[in-house]
């Protein structure tokens, strides 16, 4: 009864949040491949500089570099 509708619910919640994460990992490529096709692609968006080979080999999405990320 209430446990099994408690589960039902936590499950339904933690499906939606997983589906976020995608939806934003997906918009997160999607603006690396923009990066890319405009030649923008590795420069932090806060400094203007190189990120840095390591960081986008970490992360090819990531739009800052370590300095400005904080």
């Amino acid at each position: 009864g209430r446990l099994s509708r408690m589960d039902a619910l936590q499950q339904q919640a933690m499906a939606a949040a997983q589906d976020a994460r995608r939806m934003g990992r997906a918009r997160a490529i999607e603006a690396a491949i923009r990066r890319i096709e405009a030649g923008e692609f590795g420069w932090c968006d806060g400094c203007g500089d190189f990120i840095g080979t390591p960081r986008l080999d970490l992360n090819p999405t990531t739009i800052r570099c370590r300095d400005c990320a904080g």
